[in-house]
């Protein structure tokens, strides 16, 4: 963070979703005044939040909800985040090109201006989460972006469950993690397979806190949303918290509600924490080349 600010409030807003934009991102707009309001400095939105998410199936019609960056949704939260004097983090399905498109969280500074963005580089492939067919992988690499109140390490969902990711935006500088994410339970399974899913999601995030020792901010979408084709559809379990460098969890929001957490964060955690479990001192670069390849075959 800013050295000359020890203290950061952050702001999360966890919503549900409709097939009408204007009505999210309005949904979202008032969610973020309300964070500014309660002193936020910086607000980070969940995962593709101007619409439904669409990779549930594989449907061509849903390229055209793609949009451009800079575009209509940059231009507008900027606007707000230079109207509060805050930074927004969004979440949008990016048009590069004709056949190119991004699954690409953009970040906006407090003066308006598009600070950076990140390129979802992980992407899923799964029942309900058709991505692949959607997301071209990230190309921007793990680079933090930095911004007026500190430089952030900004990942999107699937990219949260790869700790190479987490320590990589650490290494480069990152001040705290960033998840916007959608994920969810499918309404079939069991309820101790819904909760052991839950409970992964949230373990492997706060592992990614305490391995470096910053905070990590997660944001996730709730509410129901049925599928398409007929399926299942998929219930976000929402969820969404804020860990501590040690992994604490300093606030959390329920399942099914639509909420925002305000949660007041120092800089100086970081810096102490780091000192007595100095994991980037001890780790042993020397023999981490396997790292690299795909899988350590037993020839190997």
């Amino acid at each position: 963070m800013n050295n000359d600010m020890k203290k950061l409030n952050v702001g999360l807003v966890q919503q549900s979703c409709t097939a009408d934009r204007e009505t999210n991102i309005k949904k979202s707009m008032d969610a973020i005044r309300r964070c500014a309001a309660q002193g936020a400095q910086l607000v980070a939105l969940q995962e593709l939040h101007t619409g439904l998410y669409f990779c549930q199936t594989e449907d061509t019609n849903q390229f055209n909800l793609a949009e451009t960056i800079p575009g209509p949704s940059t231009e507008a939260f900027g606007a707000l985040a230079k109207e509060l004097g805050i930074v927004i983090v969004t979440s949008l399905f990016e048009k590069r090109t004709a056949g190119l498109y991004h699954n690409t969280a953009v970040v906006l500074d407090s003066d308006g201006s598009l600070a950076g963005k990140y390129r979802k580089m992980h992407i899923p492939d799964d029942p309900g989460y058709y991505e692949k067919f959607y997301f071209t992988p990230g190309d921007l690499g793990f680079t933090p972006i930095k911004t007026s109140v500190g430089t952030l390490g900004v990942l999107v969902c699937w990219d949260q469950w790869y700790p190479e990711a987490a320590r990589l935006m650490a290494m480069a500088g990152a001040d705290l993690l960033i998840y916007p994410t959608a994920i969810g339970w499918d309404p079939k399974d069991r309820e101790g397979e819904k909760a052991r899913q839950r409970d992964a999601w949230i373990t492997i995030q706060r592992s990614h806190a305490i391995a470096n020792g910053i905070p990590v901010l997660s944001i996730n979408r709730t509410g129901f949303e049925a599928s398409p084709d007929g399926n299942s559809g998929s219930q976000f379990w929402g969820s969404s918290f804020v860990a501590g460098c040690q992994g604490e969890v300093l606030a959390q929001a329920g399942p099914d509600e639509e909420t925002e957490l305000v949660v007041e964060l120092d800089s100086r955690r970081s810096e102490n924490v780091r000192r007595i479990w100095p994991f980037l001192r001890d780790r042993r670069i020397d023999v981490y080349g396997g790292l690299s390849a795909r899988f350590l075959d037993e020839k190997l």
